[in-house]
């Protein structure tokens, strides 16, 4: 057995254990860096619905380019799948006798249950009347990180994640981060789709909803 292949093969020995351990929220990937158009080689679990073949992300691929000689490792970072759940990821680099990064071993957690958990406990944790509460205020560095306080204090308010809203609840999230005057900021529309994990047409839809559902609505007599 050559080096590579028995580093391949404890790696993958390393995923069966780790999702065996954290059960169906958890996947773990053995990626090939060799072979990047095909790097996937090993998946165990199914969070991101992925295959064998599958090529590297974008993520990795900046990863191993911003450190090209070593490759660094990245650890508890947030993503988001295409259908807007929310992750936790880590991503680890192997590297063969010489040095140099041969795989790359991938863990993604879906924390979407336990957001929406979370969110259902917290009436009963909080002592406070909502009206009553100061709303946090975030200090960004970007218009980005604007958006993203924004998005977060909506959902809050609905008490769900993004990827387990009806159409209605859909439509009131939008509506609370159009009451913030979240898409005057540049790029907002497209952040919003990401997060929430549609396309950026169906947040205009959802937004062209409310903007008329507003305007429909006449003053008190």
């Amino acid at each position: 057995m050559t080096e590579k292949e028995s580093i391949f093969l404890n790696l993958q020995r390393v995923a069966d254990a780790v999702v065996a351990l954290f059960g169906k929220n958890c996947e773990a990937c053995v990626h090939d860096l060799t072979s990047l158009q095909n790097s996937l080689v090993y998946i165990q679990g199914d969070v991101t619905h992925r295959k064998p073949g599958a090529p590297a992300t974008d993520l990795l691929m900046k990863m191993l380019k911003q450190n090209s000689e070593k490759g660094q490792d990245k650890h508890n970072y947030k993503t988001t799948t295409t259908d807007g759940r929310s992750l936790k990821s880590t991503t680890t680099f192997v590297r063969d006798s010489a040095g140099r990064p041969l795989a790359a071993f991938c863990i993604n957690f879906d924390t979407t249950d336990f957001y929406n958990a979370g969110q259902a406990l917290m009436p009963f944790i909080n002592m406070q009347e909502n009206d009553t509460l100061s709303p946090a205020e975030t200090f960004a560095n970007s218009s980005g990180e604007t958006v993203e306080a924004l998005f977060m204090h909506a959902v809050e308010k609905i008490g769900k994640h993004p990827a387990t809203m009806n159409v209605d609840e859909k439509t009131l999230l939008i509506g609370h981060l159009e009451e913030n005057s979240t898409f005057i900021l540049k790029g907002a529309v497209e952040q919003v789709a990401q997060m929430m994990g549609v396309t950026k047409f169906t947040v205009y839809n959802y937004l062209k909803k409310v903007r008329n559902s507003t305007s429909t609505v006449g003053p008190e007599e």
